[in-house]
């Protein structure tokens, strides 16, 4: 018989699975579970406000300034009058004395001397870049006189952007310079028709010296003033301004041929398709019938001899503007980091000449990084443009935004194609359009429109 110890021990018992009661029947009517418990109903994020800017009112003895100063740049009486030779430094003290009314009413209004905008910075930076190319620059001299020239520039574009304050006095710069370039399209068909060629014989001049003097100068002016005629047009309701802008358009149309540009054609024809793609977004039709149409009628018009100076690119000022093209960009890439100085390319030029394109000009005498910054000021305000061509869409007819919006781009647009031909990176042109193009936009966001 087994020994007990072999049997003394205690059984190993393994733990039971607990066992799961039967679920209960469900009842047979379930309440209807809370509605936010199980099915929370959606409720759309409430739409943020959008932050109305507010422009405080003021700087009215700034903005007569700017007026006269635009006014005397534009029409320089002392070029139509021998007696007022005195007026020929009158542009220079207008300025001083609206800078003088400017600073102490800005600080007083915001605070600051300017609004930092995008195109504010890179216009400082610019001129930052123009002051750095003193010291290496082969003349330094020629250099300075660029640089205090550039200066009154981006001093003149400060005032600008901070000054104008209400539609009205955006309205009345853009109908000055309108009425200014009405006038010089005049001159310019009047010495075409009356055979006063004084450009080598074959080309007019512009009536206004200065930055009007040179054909291809007027040309780049006159192409950029055609779309914010337009926009104006489509904006005006009143019947008598809709017929002045419309005339004006036509008028400076006009104005660009008789010029025989090849650079402000090709603008005219970038400038008239944006223009026509973005006023007949939602009628392709009108645009297939309409184009066409100017096309033809462009080319019915135009004078005798202007298809032949379009198609000619091997003559003696086309081939001298592509070496100088190349010439400059040979200076560019050795000279990249600060560029010859400021004015100072002419002394490289194999020819004596100018860059004829204001982005190698910029290259060349400043470097390349002061390229960037030059692009980046005239995409910046495009940008600001389309977001508010974009908002204003659905109420097109009603905004007294979008059509101006769209024709500002087109000018902005219009100038880099035929600057592309010009040695006119530091004349006023493009600073203007920017500057029209900033005080809409801060305009557009201190309205009703922007906020609904």
């Amino acid at each position: 018989m087994p020994s007990s110890e072999f049997f003394d021990y205690e059984p190993v018992r393994r733990p039971q699975k607990k066992r799961v009661s039967e679920p209960e029947p469900f009842p047979r009517r379930v309440a209807e579970p809370p509605k936010d418990e199980f099915f929370p109903t959606y409720e759309p994020e409430p739409v943020r406000p959008v932050r109305k800017v507010e422009l405080r009112r003021g700087h009215a003895l700034s903005f007569a300034g700017l007026f006269l100063f635009l006014l005397v740049l534009y029409i320089r009486p002392y070029e139509f009058f021998p007696s007022a030779l005195w007026m020929r430094s009158m542009a220079f003290w207008i300025a001083m004395l609206t800078l003088a009314v400017y600073v102490p009413t800005q600080l007083g209004l915001d605070g600051k001397l300017t609004v930092w905008t995008r195109e504010a910075k890179l216009v400082l930076l610019l001129l930052l870049f123009a002051l750095l190319s003193i010291p290496q620059a082969l003349d330094s001299q020629l250099a300075w006189n660029g640089f205090v020239d550039y200066l009154k520039v981006v001093l003149m574009f400060i005032v600008l952007i901070n000054v104008v304050r209400t539609e009205g006095r955006l309205r009345v710069l853009l109908l000055l310079v309108l009425l200014v370039s009405c006038v010089l399209s005049i001159g310019a068909i009047h010495d075409y028709m009356g055979g006063k060629l004084d450009l080598g014989g074959k080309r007019i001049k512009g009536m206004i010296g200065g930055m009007f003097d040179n054909p291809n100068d007027l040309a780049l002016h006159l192409v950029t003033m055609i779309p914010i005629a337009l926009g104006l047009l489509f904006t005006s309701r009143a019947f008598l301004k809709k017929l002045f802008y419309g005339s004006a358009a036509i008028l400076m149309t006009a104005g660009v041929v008789v010029t025989f540009s090849r650079g402000g054609f090709l603008a005219l024809i970038c400038m008239g398709t944006l223009l026509a793609w973005r006023i007949g977004r939602r009628n392709k039709w009108l645009i297939l019938l309409v184009v066409p149409i100017i096309l033809v009628t462009f080319i019915v018009l135009a004078p005798g001899g202007y298809g032949n100076r379009l198609a000619t690119t091997s003559d003696e000022s086309a081939l001298a503007r592509l070496d100088d093209l190349k010439r400059s960009i040979f200076i560019t890439l050795h000279h990249p980091v600060m560029g010859v100085g400021m004015e100072n390319y002419i002394l490289f030029s194999n020819s004596n000449h100018a860059t004829h394109n204001s982005f190698t000009q910029v290259s060349s005498e400043l470097g390349l990084a002061a390229l960037l910054v030059y692009l980046l000021f005239q995409i910046a305000p495009l940008r600001g443009l389309a977001k508010i061509t974009r908002e204003t869409s659905d109420s097109r007819r009603q905004s007294h935004f979008y059509y101006l919006s769209v024709g500002l781009a087109a000018s902005i647009i219009g100038y880099m194609v035929a600057s592309f031909f010009a040695s006119v990176a530091f004349l006023w042109y493009v600073y203007f359009l920017v500057g029209y193009a900033v005080c809409l936009r801060r305009l557009y966001e201190a309205s009703d429109e922007h906020v609904l």
